[in-house]
């Protein structure tokens, strides 16, 4: 053991103490951090032969990485949809690093965190008031969650054709209908072979709509003369956050032989509030369902889950067994995630979240969501009664899509309200005009923060 290994043990609870108190000065005046940085920092190539030990490696990164980082957790960063940490979150990650466990086995090697992850998991679709017949599991994102789904859906579509497509591989086109696909799910069928560009394209309702239009649907299932297919369905679009018909898809799953995928990476979260519940209804008899958990459970990257329903696991570990792996025994007798998921390797991402579902539980949720959809019509108020701009969508849940009306002024525009480190916002493209896009998903936003950029922005345009 190295000098600098054996004085870090021996200093441990310093190093620990230090850390934490870091932590909670960053996060007791994060609202005050800049919500960007144009630093630079350069790179150190070679590695210290001895090495420098905790303490020292702190100072460095405080003196070269940490005046740079942004306020990505802040109440102001709206861009994309990334979500806070509540203090229960944290505490769990903090404590999943230093457990260290690797989540596989829930019983027969003494490790409870396999344990954790399925109950964490019960308690999730109790907070969404999902039935009990899906079972679950934890990856790092929308990205893998829809993957995973996309891998079982796959195999179910080889069932259908007489084939094992996990073991004899892919052979044949396998059809796929969506409207508005999220990127992640483009991405997914690219990587399971299923072929990104094989997407057919359903038409959205007319009316400034991203929701698929079910009448093109049906008319499109009928053109596939009976052959087998998968529908990924969107619980809230990147733009505009637009929910397909689940109750009209309902009707068609009872027509139809297909897969039906939910991708609901945060406009699940719907499901939190009887204010906004009505979006989801019927959600609860898709095959899969995709969900973030690091945008509006506000728990620390990297983690989703997905839901699949209970009576597709043969197919599911099908897909994922380590069928080479003798010394893990049946799979269907010994239960092990590494047999239903990915990856095989994976810390304990569960523990985040049933700290925060612990913790608040789903009062704490709906007000969240209530919360943050509050702020965004606040904040799209603002957006309709100035006529320097305009929405280029209805406010549905909890993000803003507008722009200037002088939309050649956009990226001047974004570029120095970003440049303020106030607040964050992404561009977009939506129905032909340049956007931007205004996600509220972190728990200590408020209106004092919507208050606050709508004068920065006020100010800026009197400089355009």
């Amino acid at each position: 053991m190295t000098n600098k290994l054996t004085t870090d043990l021996q200093n441990l609870d310093a190093i620990l103490t230090t850390v934490k108190q870091q932590g909670i000065d960053y996060l007791n005046n994060v609202e005050e951090r800049s919500t960007a940085s144009s630093g630079e920092v350069e790179i150190i190539r070679d590695l210290n032969v001895t090495g420098i030990g905790a303490i020292e490696a702190l100072k460095q990164f405080n003196e070269r990485f940490e005046p740079v980082m942004v306020a990505s957790s802040g109440p102001r960063y709206w861009g994309f949809v990334t979500g806070g940490t509540t203090p229960a979150a944290i505490a769990g990650d903090w404590l999943a690093s230093t457990y260290d466990q690797n989540t596989q086995s829930a019983k027969g090697n003494g490790d409870v965190s396999a344990i954790i992850e399925l109950e964490a998991i019960q308690l999730l679709l109790s907070l969404f008031n999902l039935p009990k017949d899906y079972f679950g599991g934890f990856v790092t994102g929308a990205t893998l969650s829809n993957f995973t789904c996309l891998a079982v859906a796959r195999q179910w579509i080889g069932k259908q054709m007489g084939k094992d497509f996990a073991r004899e591989g892919l052979s044949g086109k396998v059809n796929v209908l969506s409207a508005t696909p999220h990127s992640s799910s483009i991405k997914s069928l690219s990587m399971l072979g299923l072929g990104s560009g094989n997407v057919i394209q359903v038409n959205v309702l007319p009316g400034n709509r991203e929701a698929l239009d079910v009448t093109d649907l049906e008319r499109k299932i009928q053109a596939l003369n009976d052959e087998p297919f998968i529908l990924i369905s969107s619980a809230g679009t990147v733009n505009t956050v637009d929910f397909d018909d689940f109750e009209a898809i309902n009707h068609l799953k009872l027509k139809y032989n297909f897969w039906w995928h939910i991708d609901a990476a945060f406009g699940g979260f719907a499901a939190c509030s009887p204010k906004y519940s009505h979006l989801v209804k019927g959600w609860e008899n898709a095959d899969s369902i995709t969900v973030d958990c690091h945008k509006w459970l506000n728990v620390p990257y990297e983690s989703a889950v997905f839901f699949v329903k209970e009576k597709h696991q043969l197919l599911q570990v099908a897909t994922f067994q380590n069928s080479n792996a003798a010394y893990l025994g049946n799979p269907m007798e010994n239960f092990s995630y590494l047999n239903f998921l990915p990856e095989n390797s994976r810390r304990l991402k569960a523990l985040p979240a049933w700290f925060t579902l612990t913790s608040y539980g789903k009062d704490g949720y709906q007000e969240i969501v209530e919360s943050n959809v509050e702020t965004a019509l606040k904040f799209a108020d603002f957006i309709n009664e100035n006529p320097n701009f305009e929405l280029l969508a209805p406010v549905r849940l909890n993000t803003v899509c507008f722009s200037l009306t002088n939309d050649n002024l956009v990226t001047t525009f974004l570029d120095k309200l970003n440049a303020s480190g106030k607040v964050f916002m992404t561009p977009t493209f939506y129905n032909g005009k340049k956007g931007i896009r205004a996600a509220f998903v972190n728990c200590r936003t408020k209106n004092e923060d919507v208050d606050l950029v709508t004068a920065i922005m006020s100010k800026i345009l009197t400089e355009l």
